[in-house]
């Protein structure tokens, strides 16, 4: 039987393409994420400014998942993250019981 963690993972989403390209990539993920975890909250940030530059972008949309799953698919999930275009910077961490 596997092992069921709390993780939560946030996402820093390029806007060079406008909101509908921002939104679709929040539903991405929050689909995946229901399909192989059980979401506890979405909690989306807005746009917000960056520390530093990214990719010479000065503002992101910053989105935040909470979810219960195995322990392999977070792994997965930051590989997606890392490939898809439009996500600047992604962090999942498992949370302590």
């Amino acid at each position: 039987m596997a092992v069921i963690n709390s993780y939560e993972a946030v996402f820093v989403i390029s806007l060079k393409q406008g909101e509908e390209a921002v939104a679709e990539l929040v539903n991405k993920f929050k689909s995946r994420i229901e399909r192989h975890a059980t979401v506890e909250s979405v909690d989306e940030w807005g746009k917000r400014k960056l520390s530093y530059p990214i990719n010479k972008e000065t503002d992101a949309y910053y989105v935040l998942f909470n979810f219960k799953s195995d322990a392999e698919f977070p792994a997965d999930l930051d590989r997606r993250a890392k490939i898809t275009d439009g996500v600047l910077r992604s962090m999942i961490i498992k949370k302590d019981a």
